[in-house]
Formats: structure tokens, C-alpha cells, sequence
């Protein structure tokens, strides 16, 4: 049995249109001098259907174009769902054809005529979505009244639907009227106007896709309404179940996300409050031996004495002596070490650039590695950026896998049990650069400046040279590496004399 839309029920329905600049060419595009329709064929479909269905409205008028569009889109969308479902697969959404409707309603409001427009054809639009019924009913009914001597029952056939398919159209329902805002709505525009890194891009939307999967376990509508705090605290105290017990801090890392994607809808009013505001999970407290730590002496000794390749013993010999971060350090442009300085681009919350003196153990490697190079060349062209359009990793991102896999080798390797990550990585170099300066009597300021830690105001200016610049060179170069045997760390490696580089 196949329910009749309500559009067959009313008979031929009359042409309207209200007028919208804003989504005037939405799924429409130009081809050969008439408008058509075009809509994004899901991944899992495409080796079949293509990227787009496509279909031609035989028109050069956009608003004729407008007036016809909206039924050929609903078609198309069925025969992607159709596919869906022989795939047994779930049918697409239709949340960009609901705010569609949404903006229709809110913009004929005043209007009766074109109210009863909008009405008629969003319940055209639903019932196309709930689809034909897949069974029959039969079921008691009772009377019209509660009056016992009018009750009178009798038996009826009532329709049953798809599940997937009545709730998606329930969906649509409620997101129409305005009753559910899906995440996606202001998400996208909360990305697009982001200051933040790539990769923490990446954690907003691994973040949105931990709680849209929760939404569904807990059969929650994806929408801004559905989550109160209430909420909030299921999903956290689920939290680690769902995302596979990663570690808190990880897990803290997503709901700081959360938090901030309802911050941003707070300021424009969107949401009454930031639900998230506060959520963190409980991390059992680090004993003294479980945090990450520097490496020792000896461990320093086994990495630069084994046979690394010159391009990972260069990085090594970075990270020990300037303290700096592993990405910081693959990122360095030839331009960056002029005048006996590295200039490094800020990370984490720095706010700008910091320059550092070179450290004197570092001068042949900067020399070998800028001869003949231009400027704007790579200082580590050994490790380029990802090829892949669109990724969020880092450019160290392989240069820290093949570290790690060569400090294992070298039995440079610090495992406690439930931890994931060994206590000791290339981020060890850096915490052993500042034990050894704070060792050597430098203040917590200075090497504060010197590794890019939250500081108190001192700067080092590059150009002048001044007291703060000339003391972080005496404290770089106070860094000494490990000495087996009496002699120095590498063997081969000989100190120059100072350097300038002009451009």
C-alpha cells in the first residue's frame, strides 16, 4: 500500500514562490544557458552515481528556476535514499531543505496566502520523505466521545512506516519549524571564522562527531535544543566509554572544544547559556613517576651516539640545543638563522615570532644546511608538509614517527602500565635543555624567553643585541652536551667560528 501524497490528496496545487535573495541559486547551476539542478551525491554512492545527480529545468530564468527546483530536488534526494537503502545503507538528511523552509515561514509570516503556500508544501515535503508505509494496522478505536452511551468501537487500518524514514521526516518536522537547530547550521559558520590552527579545527569536528554519535546511541536529536546541561553531563560521564577510554586529557581537549562552539553561540544569543561551561573529566593524579620527563644524560649519550641518519641526528642535535618544539624546528626557513639567531614561529599561545641565539654546537649544521639556498628555502626540506589537500597534520607529524621509532630502537624507552604514550619523546629534549639551564644558575624569565613559556615581559630583539639577547647567548651556549670518555658528543662534529648570514 502506498500512502498518496498530499499533493495527489489536494489536486493540482497552484505555483507560488516567496521571493528570497539569499538562497536564490541554492542547488542550481548554469549549463548551456539553462538552469538545472545539482545535488551532492553521498561518498559511499559515487563509484555508482557519480559526485552529483544533476537534472536540467529547461529554463534561463532564475525565477522560474526557483519556482520549479524544489520538486526535482525532493525526487532526486528519493533516488539517493532509494540507493541508500538497496545499499542497506541510511537515507541522507534533509536538514538544508528544512532551513530552506524555515527561512520560506519566517519570511511569509503576515502573509496568509502565503503561509497556506508554505504549509501545503512542507507537508508535500514530509510525506515524500516518510515514504510509502511498509505494513498495515489493524487496531481497535475507540468511540469520539468519552461518554459511555455514544462509545461505539470499531476497527481501522492505521499505516506503518519506515523507522529510519519517520524519523527523518519527524526531523525535518521540527527543524521546519523551528522546534531543532542541527549542530551543522552554526558549526560550519563557527569554523569559518576560527583563528585557530588547523588542527584544532580537526578537534572541533572530531569533538561534534563524538557527540552527534552519543545523540544517536541515546536516540537525542542532533539539534542545539536538545542539549541542555543535563545532557551535557550524560554525554561527559559517557565520554570515556564512547571515545574508547582515550586518555582524560584528551577527552578534556574535546569538551573544551564543545565549550567553546557554545561560547560563540552564547555571544550571538543562540543558546541562553553554555552548557558545557566547567565539564571536565577527573584524571586520576600522576605519581611522580608517571609524568613525562627529561631525558637523562645517559639516555641523551645512547641517541646521539647511534646510527641515526644525518637528517634525524640535525633534528636531535636541534631539539637539545635550543629547546625548541619539534614543529617549530621542521618549520625554519634558510631566512630564519641570520645574524646568529633562529627566529622560530610562535606556537602554542605565543603571540608572536621568538628569536633565540644560535647555539655555537649548531653552527656547521646551520651552514651545510643553508648553502646555496635561497631564503624563503627550507631548513628541513627533509620532512615537507602533507601532500594531501586538506590535511590537518602537522608537518612534523612524520619526522616525530621515525624519532620515535629510532629511539626505541637506541632502548631509549619509558612505559608505565594504562599509559599510552612513553614518558620520554622528542618534547624530552626540550624539558632536558631547561634542567640544564636552570642548573646552570640562568632565571626562570630568561629561559622562560628563551623556550617561548609564558614570561613576565622580557624580549629578546634580534637587531639590537641589547643585555637580554647577550644574556641568552651566554645561557644557550651554557648548555654543553653529555661527554663520554672525555670527549664530546658527537665526535665529528667540530665548532666553527661565528657566523653571519646576509641576505
Amino acid at each position: 500500500m502506498r500512502v498518496r501524497t498530499l499533493g495527489t490528496q489536494l489536486g493540482t496545487q497552484r505555483t507560488f514562490f516567496v521571493a528570497t535573495r539569499i538562497r536564490d541559486h541554492q542547488w542550481l547551476e548554469m549549463h548551456g544557458g539553462k538552469w538545472r539542478v545539482t545535488i551532492a551525491v553521498p561518498r559511499s554512492l559515487q563509484p555508482r552515481l557519480g559526485t552529483r545527480l544533476k537534472r536540467s529545468l529547461n529554463t534561463d530564468s532564475l525565477a522560474v528556476a526557483n519556482r520549479l527546483k524544489l520538486p526535482v530536488v525532493a525526487e532526486l534526494r528519493e533516488d539517493i535514499n532509494r540507493e541508500l537503502e538497496l545499499a542497506g545503507l541510511s537515507p541522507i538528511a534533509n536538514t538544508d531543505l528544512a532551513l530552506f523552509w524555515r527561512e520560506q515561514r519566517r519570511q511569509a509570516q503576515g502573509n496568509s496566502y502565503a503561509e497556506d503556500d508554505v504549509a501545503r508544501e512542507v507537508a508535500r515535503t514530509a510525506t515524500d520523505i516518510l515514504g510509502p508505509a511498509v505494513a498495515l494496522e489493524r487496531v481497535v478505536v475507540q468511540g469520539p466521545t468519552d461518554d459511555p452511551r455514544d462509545a461505539a468501537e470499531y476497527e481501522a487500518d492505521f499505516p506503518i512506516y519506515d523507522p529510519r524514514r519517520k524519523a527523518l521526516a519527524d526531523e525535518f518536522i521540527k527543524i521546519q519549524a523551528g522546534a531543532l537547530t542541527p549542530f551543522g547550521v552554526y558549526h560550519e559558520k563557527y569554523l569559518a571564522n576560527s583563528q585557530v590552527k588547523a588542527r584544532t579545527k580537526g578537534d572541533d569536528k572530531r569533538a561534534m562527531r563524538f557527540l552527534n554519535a552519543w545523540c544517536d546511541k541515546n536516540n537525542v536529536p542532533r539539534g542545539l535544543e536538545s542539549i541542555t546541561r543535563k545532557i551535557a553531563v550524560r554525554f561527559t560521564d559517557d565520554f570515556a566509554e564512547l571515545s574508547g577510554n582515550l586518555d582524560p586529557a584528551t577527552q578534556n581537549k574535546y569538551l573544551n572544544r564543545l565549550s567553546r562552539f557554545w561560547q560563540y553561540l552564547l555571544k550571538r544569543e543562540v543558546v541562553d547559556s553554555n552548557v558545557w561551561d566547567r565539564l571536565r573529566v577527573e584524571a586520576k593524579p600522576k605519581k611522580y613517576n608517571e609524568q613525562e620527563r627529561a631525558f637523562t644524560d645517559a639516555e641523551v649519550i645512547a641517541l646521539l651516539k647511534g646510527d641515526a641518519p644525518a637528517k634525524l641526528l640535525d633534528l636531535m642535535m636541534f631539539g637539545a640545543l635550543t629547546g625548541a618544539r619539534l614543529d617549530a624546528i621542521v618549520d625554519l626557513k634558510v631566512k630564519d638563522t641570520m645574524d646568529g639567531a633562529f627566529t622560530f614561529k610562535p606556537q602554542k599561545r605565543e603571540p608572536s615570532a621568538r628569536d633565540i641565539p644560535i647555539h655555537r654546537d649548531l653552527d656547521d649544521i646551520v651552514a651545510r644546511r643553508t648553502a646555496e639556498k635561497a631564503p624563503n628555502d627550507d631548513l628541513f626540506p627533509d620532512w615537507p608538509a602533507p601532500k594531501k589537500q586538506g590535511s590537518t597534520r602537522e608537518r612534523s607529524f612524520k619526522a616525530s614517527n621515525e624519532f620515535t621509532t629510532y629511539r626505541r630502537k637506541c632502548g631509549v624507552e619509558d612505559r608505565v602500565e594504562g599509559h599510552r604514550r612513553s614518558l620520554v619523546n622528542f618534547h624530552s629534549f626540550r624539558r632536558w635543555f631547561i634542567t640544564k639551564a636552570e642548573r646552570a644558575g640562568f632565571s626562570g624569565d630568561l629561559i622562560a624567553a628563551i623556550v617561548g613559556h609564558k614570561r613576565t615581559g622580557m624580549t629578546l630583539g634580534r637587531y639590537s643585541e641589547g643585555p637580554e639577547m647577550k644574556m641568552a647567548r651566554r645561557c644557550v651556549n651554557a648548555i654543553r652536551l653529555p661527554a663520554k670518555d672525555g670527549k664530546r658528543v658527537p665526535e665529528d662534529r667540530a665548532l666553527t667560528p661565528r657566523r653571519r648570514v646576509n641576505f
